[in-house]
């Protein structure tokens, strides 16, 4: 998966916003690495572009991202984000709080699901945002499924809800990270611990993350 730098303008309150777009891949690394051979378990794939936010018309209208997540409206208040810092810290400290799926911990907010970030603090927060709303928008359209818990034993399931615990991401580009329970941390994880500093202007201003998932599957 990677995610674009587009913009990022000061408004008239002093915020910085951002704008990304993001390209999904299907990369299976596991697959390609022949790690795992002859299992019923192990899903076989070829490399291909799942997903261009360029040409979804969703991905940077704040209006239009409403027709696939429309109860952003009732979490947009300052209670319902201020329930995000604890899910900031359980995202940091283990793993993100499912029930808060629309929080993205400490990087922010879920909602809405496309490229436009109210509230950027750099591009590392920002990107990675990003990055984690288009998994959250994958599987609200049905492109990404669920496969982990006792849903998954028998096959993927419709999770149009976001499991974040299913997931973690891994900065591949422009700095790999590659040590430490930081360099491959949850959704919602802080960026700070593994050092905000991974991305540099002009080249290293294009991200890029390796996304795991976790897979529940029973073979009898």
């Amino acid at each position: 998966m990677g995610s674009g730098y587009a913009a990022n303008v000061g408004s008239n309150g002093g915020t910085d916003t951002a704008k990304y777009h993001v390209h999904y891949y299907v990369y299976p690394l596991l697959y390609w690495l022949e790690i795992l051979t002859d299992f019923v378990c192990f899903e076989q794939a070829s490399f291909d572009i799942a997903y261009m936010t360029e040409i979804d018309p969703l991905w940077q209208d704040d209006t239009l991202t409403t027709l696939i997540n429309p109860e952003a409206l009732i979490f947009a208040n300052p209670l319902a984000q201020a329930a995000c810092a604890a899910d900031c810290v359980a995202a940091t400290a283990h793993l993100p709080l499912n029930e808060l799926f629309w929080c993205d911990g400490c990087q922010g907010s879920m909602y809405p699901l496309n490229g436009n970030v109210g509230a950027s603090v750099g591009m590392t927060q920002s990107g990675r945002l990003a990055a984690e709303r288009m998994v959250y928008k994958m599987h609200r359209q049905a492109l990404a499924w669920g496969t982990m818990g006792s849903k998954a034993l028998c096959g993927k399931y419709v999770m149009p809800i976001l499991k974040k615990s299913q997931y973690r991401l891994q900065q591949v580009n422009p700095t790999p990270m590659v040590s430490g329970r930081e360099a491959c941390s949850p959704i919602g994880g802080s960026v700070l611990l593994p050092g905000a500093a991974r991305t540099y202007p002009v080249t290293g201003e294009d991200m890029g993350f390796l996304l795991w998932r976790k897979r529940n599957c029973c073979v009898l």
